[in-house]
């Protein structure tokens, strides 16, 4: 019998475009080897420019929706994106208390990457009073970190902040930064761990936040420590947004799915070969 692949549940709203949300999820987490449990916590009206408007599922829905899961498989790690609502917050803050056990990676996002507003300032307080304190790695970009942790006068101070909070671990991002590389920092235990740097690619993308923290939730529910998660994860990342694509007229989509470039050039390069040699034994006959 073969074995089941681990589970993670993925609190995320759904966008039609197909480049961030629960779209994304499923595709980032699939590559690293688990599968996903989606609960879907907003719909949302959006092109590749922008999102235009939102509505929130009710947070009955989003409980019953992860609940009926829970009783029913074992899930992993628990990935939340899109919340939707201050609603949908507390609910999501009730499951993951009655599931503490299992590790929890939140990526905050406060506004689309057009800039629509996605999260009110309560709901950015919310995150700091119930998430938080659960949570074992949280993936800020640095507009949404200065927005969670006000007060603070740096990146590196709203970094402590977080952890102040009760985040385990803290992985900043810099894409929004103008530095000539995008430099990513990662936190625990109260101090630095870790600087990454990247090249700074040439285009604006849609979901590659989605990407990289649906990608170390994947590595986590298969067994990766997070520090090696996030490291993995990054290198994943980074790739998709190499290989991204233009779909419509505004952002370009991470191509989650690059790796598998070199297995199907394979499987083509072997039919190829496969129906040559049919030819030849047919002309030999």
């Amino acid at each position: 019998m073969n074995k089941a692949r681990p589970v993670v549940m993925s609190f995320s709203g759904n966008d039609p475009t197909g480049g961030a949300g629960i779209q994304a999820d499923i595709e980032a987490i699939s590559s690293m080897g688990a599968r996903v449990a989606p609960v879907i916590t907003a719909l949302t009206v959006q092109d590749t420019q922008n999102v235009k408007y939102f509505s929130a599922t009710d947070a009955k829905m989003v409980a019953e929706q992860a609940r009926v899961i829970l009783e029913d498989m074992p899930v992993a790690a628990f990935k939340i994106g899109m919340v939707g609502s201050i609603e949908n917050i507390n609910a999501i803050h009730t499951i993951l208390h009655d599931y503490h056990d299992i590790p929890i990676i939140i990526d905050p996002i406060i506004s689309a990457g057009g800039g629509m507003s996605l999260a009110s300032e309560e709901m950015a307080l919310a995150y700091s009073d119930l998430l938080f304190p659960l949570t074992n790695l949280v993936t800020p970009n640095s507009n949404e970190v200065r927005l969670l942790a006000p007060e603070a006068d740096s990146l590196d101070a709203c970094a402590q902040e977080l952890m102040d909070d009760g985040c385990e671990y803290v992985l900043l991002t810099g894409t929004h930064e103008a530095t000539e590389q995008v430099i990513n920092s990662f936190y625990g235990h109260h101090k630095k761990i870790e600087v990454s740097c990247w090249q700074r690619l040439p285009n604006s993308y849609h979901g590659s936040g989605c990407t990289l923290t649906s990608a170390i939730a994947g590595l986590i529910a298969c067994g990766q420590s997070i520090p090696d998660a996030v490291s993995i994860a990054q290198e994943y990342a980074w790739q998709s947004l190499v290989d991204g694509y233009q779909s419509g007229m505004g952002q370009y989509h991470p191509d989650r799915f690059s790796w598998t470039k070199s297995w199907t050039d394979t499987e083509t390069a072997i039919k190829k070969q496969d129906h040559s040699m049919k030819k030849s034994d047919q002309t030999e006959n």
